[in-house]
């Protein structure tokens, strides 16, 4: 769980509360204490502001997720902005797997007509390179693809 306090600044746009990035996890639950905007999602290339609803979670899908339905659940790009007049306050819950797994699309869904799409790799290994890496859109989760149909640790 994490808590995020993004202060007043009087130049928002010189400034950014969370740099572009997906999340590493399967899901990411966010609930925005004082509903006040600043969460934005990058869908066909643009950055489109999230509208906090009174009393709701916002849900996001995370690399892992999308790794272990091989693409077919999409994790989401995002970044946090912060306001001119008002603090901003979040709370962010991550749901994962265990570290002493393997990570790596699910064998059920993997065939002749579904090739595997990403390497499969130890979990504690996935976490620790990571948050070894500069937040940069979906960077790490590219660096997971599969290259010329290999299947091999990394």
């Amino acid at each position: 769980m994490r808590m995020n306090y993004y202060p007043p600044c009087p130049e928002p746009e010189m400034a950014i509360g969370f740099t572009s990035h997906s999340d590493a996890d399967a899901l990411t639950i966010l609930f925005l204490l004082n509903q006040i905007e600043g969460l934005l999602i990058r869908k066909d290339g643009r950055w489109i502001p999230i509208k906090p609803l009174p009393n709701a979670f916002v849900v996001n899908i995370g690399d892992l997720m999308e790794i272990v339905s091989n693409g077919l659940y999409r994790s989401i790009e995002h970044r946090a902005m912060v306001n001119s007049a008002r603090d901003r306050l979040s709370v962010a819950t991550f749901y994962s797997s265990m570290l002493d797994s393997e990570l790596g699309p699910a064998p059920s869904i993997i065939g002749p007509n579904n090739p595997a799409i990403f390497r499969r790799v130890p979990m504690e290994k996935y976490f620790k390179e990571f948050f070894a890496r500069k937040l940069n859109g979906k960077s790490y989760l590219d660096f997971m693809r599969v290259e010329g149909g290999e299947q091999m640790y990394t």
